[in-house]
């Protein structure tokens, strides 16, 4: 049986767009909590990190219900914007942000504040403001946290099955990804389909795994 490349190229697709989205929210996110010291930081590392802990279907059960055409929020979106979030692939893709945002946040959160205080200090005396502290002296030195963010988001967006069935059902050409494509084979009993899927995804998830790994070899070289 020849196999299908949309579920392949939907699930790159989603994987690529929430990767670039979180690199945009998770970065000023992550300095935010790294370099901030008010009293409530833990409550928002907590709420960052749920997605760490709670099983994909709940994260999904709940996005349902909140984007749901028949919720306030679903139906101001529909009516207003006329944006469907519940069986549609800018829901999944929301739905991506929200589960893979502390696999961006904490590596990026990580790097800057195992970087030396005495760089932002010095800084800050040199009158620049965090913002400016954060992007021309902090992030140039945490590239392998970005780059293990990065990596990290992109591999975990490939791999979501619960919450994208959950949220976005399993409509081919929309939000039938590969994780979905090869559980539906399987209940066919095509095996083989399944595992040629399988290993597509098995051999992008290591050949970006094994770039990731070089690269840092030879930064912190």
């Amino acid at each position: 049986m020849p196999i299908d490349w949309g579920p392949i190229w939907l699930t790159l697709r989603l994987a690529g767009v929430t990767t670039l989205l979180l690199l945009v929210i998770g970065i000023p996110l992550a300095g935010w909590l790294a370099l901030s010291r008010f009293r409530l930081k833990p409550v928002f590392e907590a709420i960052i990190s749920l997605p760490l802990v709670l099983p994909p279907s709940v994260v999904g059960f709940y996005l349902l219900l909140t984007f749901s055409p028949t919720s306030s929020l679903g139906a101001w979106l529909l009516k207003t914007l006329n944006l469907q979030l519940v069986f549609s692939f800018e829901g999944l893709v929301v739905a991506s942000l929200i589960y893979s945002l502390p696999f961006m946040v904490h590596p990026i959160q990580a790097g800057i504040e195992n970087l030396p205080v005495s760089w932002r200090e010095a800084s800050y005396t040199l009158g620049q403001s965090p913002a400016r502290t954060l992007w021309r002296v902090l992030l140039p030195n945490c590239k392998p946290a970005l780059l293990t963010g990065i990596v990290l988001t992109f591999a975990h967006t490939i791999g979501e099955f619960g919450l994208v069935m959950m949220i976005g059902g399993n409509l081919p050409g929309q939000t039938r990804v590969a994780s979905i494509a090869i559980y539906d084979e399987v209940e066919l009993l095509h095996f083989q389909t399944a595992h040629t899927y399988a290993a597509l995804l098995l051999a992008v998830s290591f050949i970006i795994l094994l770039v990731v790994y070089a690269i840092n070899k030879r930064v912190t070289v």
